[in-house]
């Protein structure tokens, strides 16, 4: 089959993805909520063919669960699973921390200050997907400095589940996108000072928070 014959499947396959993914981690589809094909063919305005890919790669994820009997539906993040991700998280960056604090380059320090400077102005405008995005980007670029493309491959595969966590903690505590900034820039300014055991100490308390918050 030709490139031009299949292309356009593809590009639609995507795209079922992308939005249904978009609805899951922003939760316009929540956790628990039953998603019907005929939903999804209106909400999207496609047909069943690349939904159902889309879909069996949601399930794969962990987004979503089908069944023939049960339909399609929302998975919720279980109390054991965002443990598991919060105590996974907690070894990798701070081990993360021990690597690059005092060592990061001109050009990674800039790199956070430009996303920093973000967060403060999405934290300022109350845009709370956006702002857990840059609240995202920001873990995910500790890793990237840290030169381990395993730990940085673990922590981008885990970054859409990273997001709902965030935003997830955003939504239910008042003026946390403020606090969630504050924390952010006081592990930059400990890791420019090379001072590990405070990034160590800032990075524990920064995570154990949004843990105990979706755990409780």
């Amino acid at each position: 089959m030709s490139d031009s014959a299949t292309k356009p499947t593809e590009l639609l396959k995507e795209k079922a993805y992308r939005l249904i993914h978009e609805a899951i981690l922003n939760e316009t589809f929540e956790p628990g909520q039953f998603l019907s094909e005929s939903k999804l063919i209106d909400y999207l305005g496609m047909s069943k063919t690349p939904i159902k890919s889309a879909l069996d790669r949601l399930e794969a994820e962990g987004f979503v669960q089908v069944s023939p009997k049960q339909g399609i539906i929302v998975k919720e993040l279980s109390h054991d699973k965002v443990r598991d991700i919060f105590e996974l998280r907690v070894a990798l960056e701070l081990y993360v921390c021990e690597q690059i604090a005092g060592q990061l380059k001109r050009a990674e320090i800039e790199m956070l200050e430009r996303n920093l400077a973000e967060q403060k102005r999405l934290a300022e405008e109350e845009d709370e997907t956006g702002f857990t995005k840059a609240d995202s980007d920001f873990h995910l670029l500790l890793s990237r400095f840290s030169g381990n493309a395993e730990i940085h491959s673990v922590m981008t595969m885990y970054q859409a589940h990273l997001y709902r966590f965030a935003l997830r903690v955003i939504r239910r505590v008042p003026n946390r996108m403020g606090a969630a900034y504050e924390d952010h820039r006081n592990i930059a300014r400990a890791l420019n000072e090379g001072d590990v055991e405070a990034c160590k100490v800032l990075i524990r308390e920064h995570l154990a928070f949004g843990k105990g918050i979706l755990t409780t």
